[in-house]
């Protein structure tokens, strides 16, 4: 059962936070993030276009990665698990690199920079090792990367978790956002390595 409310909470935040990008687009003027940032980096094309990639492809990241992990889903329609795990890998790498040069611009400084260009690193560099394993027929291999991978992902998630309560323990939104640049993250990788030594120890399905 809590494996199974578990399940849903995970598909529930990701399908919501994968949306939330598309209140940017429809929403005029300065919105979320935006409205703590200078104007002159608003100007910025450079900034602007990888800005919306990072969110835009991100969200599209989350919606497509949580289906991903269904036996039911690798097993009675591999093709589809395919065809969304390309979706899926495009758009994680163009996010995370997007993410490494918006990351150098981010609120409360070098060490809220370190934290987010550290997490694009570490998500493009797990998607792009779960796709060489994947392409090598390293099944096992595949399924591990992809828990990291998608536990980067989901920093878009532990973000909006952490901050409000961040903001309302510290009274400071740029402090809260310094911690968050980190919490957002390292303990996603904590909860994925435990899971993937779990995973490690089940037989691999036939497909």
């Amino acid at each position: 059962m809590a494996k199974k409310i578990s399940w849903i909470l995970l598909a529930f935040m990701a399908i919501v936070i994968g949306l939330y990008p598309a209140l940017y687009l429809a929403i005029p003027g300065k919105f979320g993030l935006l409205q703590s940032k200078p104007e002159t980096l608003l100007k910025s094309p450079l900034w602007s276009a990888a800005f919306y990639t990072h969110i835009l492809f991100g969200g599209l990241a989350l919606l497509v990665g949580w289906p991903q992990f269904s036996l039911r889903l690798r097993t009675k329609r591999p093709g589809l698990h395919r065809n969304l795990g390309r979706i899926y890998i495009v758009a994680a790498v163009l996010s995370a690199v997007s993410g490494m040069y918006i990351g150098l611009f981010a609120n409360g400084g070098i060490i809220s920079s370190l934290g987010f260009v550290s997490l694009g690193i570490i998500w493009a560099c797990t998607t792009a090792m779960a796709y060489i394993r994947i392409r090598q027929r390293e099944v096992r291999q595949h399924q591990l990367w992809m828990v990291y991978s998608y536990a980067a992902c989901c920093a878009a998630i532990t973000l909006r978790l952490w901050l409000p309560l961040l903001v309302m323990l510290t009274g400071d939104f740029y402090k809260a956002y310094t911690i968050v640049a980190w919490l957002c993250w390292a303990p996603n990788m904590l909860v994925a390595y435990f899971l993937c030594k779990r995973i490690a120890l089940r037989p691999i399905p036939v497909t």
